[in-house]
């Protein structure tokens, strides 16, 4: 693909060749809009901070974090956002943004483990900058370590320290920090929307960024969405900004240098690291109490949740239902949304932190989740050769933002594999909660033996008037049984979808791998669906 009908530069292509996701950039750009979906806008819009990355007049790459009383962002239109501002001098962007430049921005809500991204370039306004989008994309909520914040109403920030050399008290900040923000960029020969700047996050455990010489960083980096946007920028250009945030204090500490990529690090002791990036700091601001922003790191409480039933429900998909150890209420949820677990593995040396989709019917007393079995996945090797009923799992309460579009509106539940357990739990919320409205259940299987949930979505269609289902077989065998076991034998197209008739208004909820998303996705804004009328759940990898 050519820089001028992929989402991706050379440099993100190259990055995903050599790891071997080459397919991610056909795969992917659907994904990648030009616009902020109204999910977005709002998301944006709530927040108290947004973290930043661009060049200074020098060409040196920073990161920083913009604040602002509350509501300082606003969306007037899915291609703009305004900041009302004013950045501190002392920011080391703080002239870039105000004359105008491009710009990366990550928005992460700590406490919640949301985040999303986008690119685009800023221009002056009275109140502060304007920002038009370029490109923007939601991100995997991976090793991000929760928060809560608050705002301290009388911050007086402290004069920024600039050097060349970090001293011994920020070198023990950096080994004791669990968050990173990093700071790239390219400005590539062509003017294409993948020019410009990207802010990224990084997290682990307390330490897992390490100073291995007195300017030298080297930071771990994990599996993720293989779009490889900070390590493709760098390819083209090592400058990088790296930010480290003093969350009690509200302190900020700027690093400038240059990267190079370790593709194969010898001594890399956990095995999520894939490759490391080692960082020579050329420049430092270091500004005290630069925020009015203060997080605790308290994390939201944990339940402790006992197995009480362990149910095969197809080849490879396994069920787990879930109680507390203490008999309490659990907290609510509503269909499409995740659990968030922590495993302790033996294998692994720090816990595991997953999600899965709640498969349960939101109104029952117990969660269920529904997981795969991955031959390269801890976790779900784990859950499914060594966890037994009557053990206990550590979850936080429901999470996401996958959810039923509210309205009358007829709802196309279209789902692969796996893909299934939001699409279950819709079903039961949908059948309960607006029994005249009118459910399409699609299901993509190989065959009977992967085809998980069957008797229960069987149960829930036959007990309502207005739902009705239509399950494809993409390689039957000779037990299974067309018009009973399943209707027809292939794989759904989104000709089929708009073909079912379910009104020009009809919301389309889309959940399984990534390329069955991405065709339907395509195929019916090509046939004439709204973008905002298409709705998918795209899971890590």
């Amino acid at each position: 693909m050519s820089g001028t009908d992929t989402p991706f530069h050379a440099g993100e292509l190259a990055a995903q060749m050599r790891a071997g996701a080459g397919d991610i950039a056909r795969r992917a750009a659907p994904y990648i809009r030009d616009h902020l979906p109204d999910q977005h806008r709002a998301f944006y819009q709530a927040q108290p901070f947004l973290v930043a990355a661009s060049s200074d007049a020098e060409g040196r790459v920073w990161a920083t974090i913009i604040e602002g009383e509350d509501g300082f962002v606003h969306s007037p239109d899915p291609r703009k956002l305004t900041v009302d501002t004013v950045i501190d001098p002392r920011d080391p962007l703080a002239e870039s943004l105000r004359k105008g430049a491009d710009i990366g921005v990550v928005g992460i809500e700590l406490a919640t483990r949301r985040r999303n991204r986008f690119s685009g370039r800023t221009r002056p306004t009275d109140t502060g900058f304007a920002i038009d989008i370029r490109q923007s994309f939601g991100n995997c909520p991976q090793y991000i370590n929760e928060r809560d914040w608050r705002r301290v109403a009388t911050n007086k920030p402290a004069e920024a320290v600039v050097s060349g050399r970090l001293n011994p008290e920020q070198i023990a900040r950096i080994s004791a920090s669990d968050t990173l923000f990093i700071g790239s960029g390219r400005h590539g020969p062509q003017q294409t929307a993948s020019n410009g700047f990207d802010a990224s996050h990084r997290g682990g455990t307390p330490g897992f960024v390490r100073v291995v010489g007195p300017n030298r960083l080297r930071i771990p980096d994990y599996s993720g969405n293989n779009f490889f946007n900070t390590i493709g920028n760098l390819l083209e250009n090592p400058r990088i900004g790296l930010l480290f945030v003093d969350f009690a204090t509200g302190g900020l500490l700027h690093l400038s240098g240059r990267a190079e990529i370790d593709w194969a690090p010898a001594e890399a002791r956990d095995p999520n690291v894939l490759r490391m990036i080692d960082v020579q700091v050329d420049a430092m601001i270091d500004r005290p109490n630069a925020l009015s922003l203060r997080w605790s790191a308290e994390p939201t409480p944990s339940r402790q949740l006992v197995v009480a039933d362990k149910i095969a429900e197809a080849e490879g998909i396994t069920s787990f239902h879930l109680r507390p150890t203490n008999g309490g209420p659990l907290a609510t949820f509503e269909a499409g949304q995740h659990l968030p677990i922590v495993l302790s593995v033996p294998t692994h040396d720090t816990k595991l932190r997953r999600t899965y989709t709640l498969s349960s019917n939101p109104a029952e007393d117990h969660y269920r989740i529904t997981v795969k079995r991955e031959p390269n996945g801890a976790a779900s090797r784990f859950l499914h050769d060594l966890v037994q009923v009557g053990d206990v799992i550590e979850a936080k309460p429901p999470a996401g933002d996958f959810l039923i579009p509210s309205g009358d509106s007829p709802l196309v539940l279209v789902s692969a594999g796996v893909g299934v357990t939001p699409m279950i739990a819709m079903l039961h919320q949908a059948v309960a909660q607006h029994p005249g409205r009118p459910v399409w259940f699609i299901h993509v299987a190989r065959n009977g033996r992967f085809h998980a949930l069957r008797g229960e979505t069987d149960h829930l269609i036959a007990t309502s008037p207005t739902a009705r289902k239509r399950i494809y077989y993409s390689a039957s065998e000779a037990q299974d049984v067309a018009g009973q076991d399943f209707d027809i034998k292939g794989r759904i197209t989104a000709r089929e979808l708009v073909a079912l008739n379910a009104g020009p208004n009809a919301q389309y909820l889309l959940c399984g791998p990534m390329d069955f998303m991405t065709d339907l996705k395509s195929g019916l804004e090509t046939l004439g669906v709204e973008e905002n009328q298409i709705h998918f759940e795209v899971f890590a990898t």
